[in-house]
């Protein structure tokens, strides 16, 4: 290959300064404000100092400016770190091999596993629904399998079932965060609840 081929290679892959500039950064740095930013908020709220989440991440406020310009870029990096890290914990659990009872128990676990970072989604009703709206589809589907299979009563449509689990998530998220049920309890103890109100009554 030539050398102005090489070199005009070289300037298409290269992202614009502008680009550059405004791209999220990911490193350790940015995974530790993430960290902090996800404890903090989950523990004073959205509206918590910034100070507060640098301090939490070990790092000055010119740092945490430097990654996240504001609180809405930190929110929005927190948000999709949380959806990232909910929908690859789903993926990994396979449920699709798994019985409905032990699918249901694996949800459970995996947004408890990311109760912090989740948290940090129901702050705000908007982005909630859009969690909801990206991070269903798996769970719709166990819900749909259990019916299918008589596991889960047919009475109630996967609309309102899922309206239930979701709800139940959100109560073990709490739990856990309060440090009143360890993570496995928490999720054997929702999902039993859960199961135990919406088996089959056959």
């Amino acid at each position: 290959m030539s050398q102005p081929d090489t070199l005009l290679l070289t300037m298409e892959r290269a992202p614009s300064p502008s680009s550059s500039k405004s791209a999220p950064r990911f490193d350790r740095t940015s995974a530790a404000i993430l960290d902090a930013a996800a404890r903090v908020f989950s523990e004073e709220g959205a509206g918590a100092n910034l100070a507060t989440v640098a301090v939490a991440a070990g790092i000055s406020r010119a740092t945490l400016y430097r990654y996240y310009a504001n609180r809405e870029a930190l929110l929005e990096a927190l948000t999709a770190d949380a959806l990232d890290a909910v929908a690859r914990r789903l993926a990994d659990a396979n449920l699709e091999r798994a019985t409905v009872e032990d699918a249901i128990e694996r949800i459970l676990r995996a947004f408890v596993a990311v109760g912090d970072r989740y948290a940090v989604l129901t702050n705000d009703q908007a982005t909630l629904e859009a969690a909801h709206g990206e991070l269903a589809a798996p769970l719709h589907d166990v819900l749909a399998r259990g019916i299918e299979t008589g596991v889960l009563r047919d009475d109630l449509p996967v609309e309102i079932l899922y309206e239930f689990l979701a709800g139940t998530i959100l109560k073990a998220i709490a739990l856990n965060q309060q440090h009143r049920l360890g993570l496995e309890e928490a999720s054997a103890t929702a999902a039993s609840f859960f199961l135990n109100g919406t088996r089959s009554r056959d």
